[in-house]
């Protein structure tokens, strides 16, 4: 069982931020709303929204807002999901185009209710990004596909330069934190990643504060270069509602630049380590970090 919230355990100045939009995010909001699009920046409540909205990155939930798992750190609703929108890809392009967007991170809800759990969306999307806007750099965070060979290899094909599949906690919480998937069926889809497309740049992330500790910590990181895994986030977990699994510490800052530190020994490409550090936050630096890359003009 997770340990109740230690005593003094609240929210300290430096795990605090500043949620609203700045002036600047309000056409990135309007174009969004003309198109009928979702971001996960938006429906997972990300601390980090003001700052995104004002860049040009973008990450676009798709699949719908209902989601068939239920996490217990996550904010998406879970309910029984909607039909897929095949006009969506085609959407989420022209958005890309009219915000010029230069990296995208696509990724969806859970959606086992479907045969391939939503990977020829996932396909779909990436082609029309493509096709609408070539240069732009196409990021995929995908759920496990209940670790389905072909789901993977359909998402794989439609060509993400970054492939992100996120471990979310250590193996001891993982039945807690996300009791319908499994932390070495994720392991899993990661490696096979890595082995079918060496070009891509393979990604995960976890989150801290749910009462593991750092050698734990420490073991993830080293099953997830043991993998094939070239980039990692990890950020502190916030409390969304009371209804969700609560905050067992609030890391120090200090403790995340060790992190940083232990991964970047263990030979990740890049390391993304902090309170505020999300799957998409500063994904192009992360991505540019972590291969050379041409810089777009």
């Amino acid at each position: 069982m997770l340990a109740p919230p230690r005593p003094g355990s609240r929210l300290p100045a430096w795990a605090a931020k500043r949620h609203g939009l700045l002036r600047e995010a309000r056409p990135i909001k309007r174009i969004l709303r003309e198109l009928n699009l979702q971001t996960v920046c938006e429906s997972a409540r990300c601390p980090n929204i003001g700052e995104c909205f004002t860049r040009p990155t973008a990450t676009f939930m798709i699949a719908g807002a209902r989601c068939t798992r239920r996490c217990g750190f996550c904010a998406v609703d879970t309910a029984r999901p909607l039909p897929l929108d095949p006009d969506e890809p085609g959407r989420i392009a022209e958005a890309t185009r009219r915000m010029a967007l230069r990296h995208v991170v696509v990724t969806a809800v859970a959606r086992d209710d479907l045969h391939d759990g939503g990977a020829g969306h996932f396909a779909a999307t990436v082609r029309a990004i493509r096709s609408a806007v070539p240069r732009a750099r196409v990021e995929v965070l995908t759920p496990d596909f209940k670790g389905e060979e072909q789901a993977l290899a359909t998402v794989l094909a439609a060509g993400p330069d970054l492939f992100n599949h996120n471990l979310e906690t250590v193996p001891r919480l993982s039945r807690l934190v996300r009791p319908q998937a499994s932390y070495e069926r994720s392991l899993d889809v990661l490696r096979r990643a890595a082995a079918w497309r060496p070009s891509v740049v393979v990604k995960s992330g976890i989150m801290v504060g749910f009462g593991e500790t750092p050698p734990e910590v420490r073991a993830v990181m080293e099953d997830l270069r043991g993998s094939g895994c070239d980039v990692l986030t990890i950020g502190q977990y916030l409390w969304p509602t009371r209804d969700h699994l609560p905050v067992v510490e609030y890391v120090s800052p200090e403790r995340f630049v060790e992190y940083a530190t232990i991964g970047r020994r263990l030979g990740f490409r890049h390391v993304e380590a902090g309170p505020f550090v999300r799957s998409s936050y500063h994904a192009e630096e992360s991505f540019s970090a972590s291969v050379y890359v041409p810089q777009i003009t």
